[in-house]
């Protein structure tokens, strides 16, 4: 099979199920489990912390005994398995315990298939961005498709799309892969020198790391308070909120579909300046201008904000790094940018929003602005 078209392919149908878990999994938790809203806050949070565990240890230790496709057989059945655990249980600690399992496994898919990502980016055979559009496509569907779902069938269902979109997943990884993901990892791989601790050694992938970190961790107000900003200080139609949320993943998909024509020669440093500018500009417009046509001109800049920061790790791992390393930068990533700091972050943003809605937006800079000098600072010392 066609590279380009099998990366698509594993893109899609992943992010099908990642639009189940992160727009559905907390109102399934209370809605179809009848968990209350403090358990369902406890559940996800000690999953923030598996997920962080798992992504950061689990699966880069992983990465070295088992072949790019094996471990990713490995990370669906596995998922599959304990997404089906939930079926017989009602009371919050097996719950609890079942989400724990699910959450060592699960999230760990998304950086298993960035790793396969990158490593058919160093091959020279795909081209990143086009493929992880479709990633992006088929989250946009898939939060479409489960909305009218529910509607019919209730909450109850969500359970049971994931359960099928991983059972679909696991069908798609039975057949024929690229060759360069069936090769098994060697003793040499697993040496000291393509360790995680030698990662950090690697001139410039700290710096690049630490500012990952600001610029992803900055999402955290946005995802986990717009819709009810939008929502009580905003005032805007539930009905409509939906659409407006969906602006972001438009521009997110349109920048994927053009990113590797219009930016693959930029500096990784380059690519992360304008994603801080742009995250920083977002932030402010959102807290200067407290209105819904602000708050969806701002959507825009998520392309910036989020997509851009994205590529311009991939890029730079892809440029810089053994592909002995991809898995344990992406494990990395997972755990520290898109997990831990977005954690911390949250519950900034949420002592923000006690005191006025729009400071948690704008409180989102402390991590943008020290993202931005860093650059400044270091860009020529360390050229990347």
């Amino acid at each position: 099979m066609n590279d380009q078209r099998w990366l698509s392919r594993n893109f899609f149908i992943f992010f099908f199920t990642w639009g189940v878990y992160l727009q559905y999994w907390s109102g399934w938790l209370s809605e179809a489990k009848g968990l209350s809203v403090q358990q369902v806050s406890l559940i996800m949070g000690f999953g923030l912390v598996a997920r962080a565990f798992s992504t950061m240890f689990v699966f880069p230790v992983a990465s070295k005994y088992l072949s790019d496709k094996k471990l990713t057989q490995f990370l669906v059945i596995s998922a599959l398995i304990s997404a089906i655990l939930y079926i017989p249980f009602t009371n919050f600690v097996a719950i609890f315990i079942v989400t724990m399992i699910f959450s060592l496994f699960y999230p760990s898919l998304l950086p298993a298939i960035e790793s396969n990502a990158s490593t058919l980016v160093q091959q020279g055979n795909v081209h990143y961005g086009k493929s992880r559009s479709y990633g992006s496509i088929s989250f946009v569907i898939s939060v479409f498709i489960l909305s009218l779902i529910i509607g019919i069938l209730g909450e109850s269902v969500i359970l049971w799309c994931m359960i099928g979109y991983l059972i679909i997943m696991l069908s798609l990884q039975a057949m024929p892969a690229p060759e360069v993901l069936n090769m098994k990892p060697t003793v040499e791989d697993r040496s000291q020198e393509f360790s995680m601790r030698s990662l950090w050694k690697i001139k410039g992938f700290p710096i690049v790391m630490v500012i990952i970190i600001l610029l992803q961790g900055s999402l955290a107000s946005y995802y986990n308070y717009s819709y009810i900003y939008l929502q009580k200080y905003l005032e805007v139609n539930t009905f409509y909120i939906g659409m407006i949320l969906n602006v972001a993943v438009l521009f997110e998909i349109l920048f994927f579909l053009k990113v590797d024509q219009l930016f693959s020669k930029w500096k990784t440093s380059s690519l992360l300046l304008l994603a801080g500018s742009g995250s920083t500009l977002r932030w402010v417009m959102i807290f200067a201008f407290p209105n819904v046509w602000m708050f969806i001109l701002s959507q825009a800049l998520h392309a910036l904000a989020f997509a851009m920061s994205h590529y311009a790790f991939v890029q730079y791992i892809t440029r810089n790094l053994p592909k002995q390393q991809l898995s344990n930068a992406q494990g990395l990533y997972s755990a520290l940018a898109t997990s831990l700091s977005a954690a911390v972050l949250t519950l900034f943003g949420g002592f923000l929003y006690d005191i006025e809605p729009g400071l948690a937006f704008l409180g989102m800079t402390v991590a943008t602005v020290p993202a931005i000098i860093i650059i400044l600072l270091t860009k020529k010392s360390y050229q990347y």
